[in-house]
């Protein structure tokens, strides 16, 4: 399917559950997404900011390497923490965060895909500078949601409304129609729009108002392992040296990071 037109039914199908868990609540109810402009810019902006700069950015620039720059956001997340948040660092969380990072070179990197790294693309640099932007989005959307502490979580199921409909006219002007979807497909795309476009943001807005942005930027670096792991167990990958070398590097960064004093 095209990205844009599965984030519009991803983000729709989220929101939708999102917006069930808003309404079946005695307090509060719809009320809880009259929000200030400026949460709705945050969220809205955050969450389709992202996406589309993501998108373009592997339509632009080979898909191997824009991803590895845009993995670039869990240490912007740990770095931002002490500007924006006042928060300190300290060796141990920089050297976790360095060897999470360290694991997940060593996994995305170039020459992991094949053909795929280094391939002919139309735009590299434009999307090298796309796949930045979206590392700096998704970061500073995680960091500054501290600062909007006040704005409940349940408000996220209308930014994530407002994100599918923002795609969805993505999709209308820069992509061809979605052709008829079987039952596995929109079993696919329900399943999409329950955990990873939908409580994936809840809990995520959960953890950055109310845990250690510097601890979860580090530990997001398990996100390509767990990956890979995945598809292992799946059938589809093999369990090789350099993933169990990932593995360990991530592991590490994460236990250096969880042990830094407070």
């Amino acid at each position: 399917m095209p990205p844009l037109a599965l984030t519009a039914l991803g983000f729709a199908v989220g929101g939708a559950l999102g917006l069930c868990v808003v309404m079946a609540r005695r307090r509060g109810g719809l009320s809880l997404l009259r929000q200030p402009l400026r949460a709705w810019a945050h969220g809205v902006g955050g969450l389709f900011g992202y996406h589309a700069l993501y998108f373009a950015a592997l339509a632009l620039a080979p898909p191997v390497e824009a991803n590895l720059v845009n993995y670039a956001w869990p240490l912007l997340v740990v770095l931002l923490s002490a500007p924006v948040l006042g928060m300190p660092l300290g060796p141990r969380r920089l050297a976790g965060v360095a060897l999470g990072a360290l694991g997940c070179v060593l996994l995305v990197g170039p020459g992991v895909a094949g053909g795929e790294a280094g391939t002919a693309a139309p735009a590299p640099a434009l999307g090298f500078l796309c796949a930045a932007g979206a590392a700096l989005v998704w970061s500073l959307y995680s960091v500054t949601s501290r600062r909007l502490a006040a704005v409940p979580t349940e408000a996220v199921a209308g930014f994530c409304l407002a994100t599918a409909a923002l795609a969805g006219l993505a999709h209308l002007a820069f992509e061809a129609p979605v052709p008829a979807l079987g039952a596995g497909q929109w079993l696919a795309v329900l399943l999409l729009g329950a955990g990873p476009v939908g409580a994936a943001f809840f809990l995520w807005d959960i953890g950055m108002k109310r845990g250690d942005p510097r601890l979860l930027g580090t530990l997001a670096y398990a996100t390509p392992v767990a990956s890979t792991l995945l598809l292992v167990v799946a059938g589809e990958g093999a369990f090789t040296g350099r993933v169990a070398a990932a593995l360990a590097l991530v592991a590490g960064g994460g236990w250096l990071a969880a042990s830094a004093r407070r």
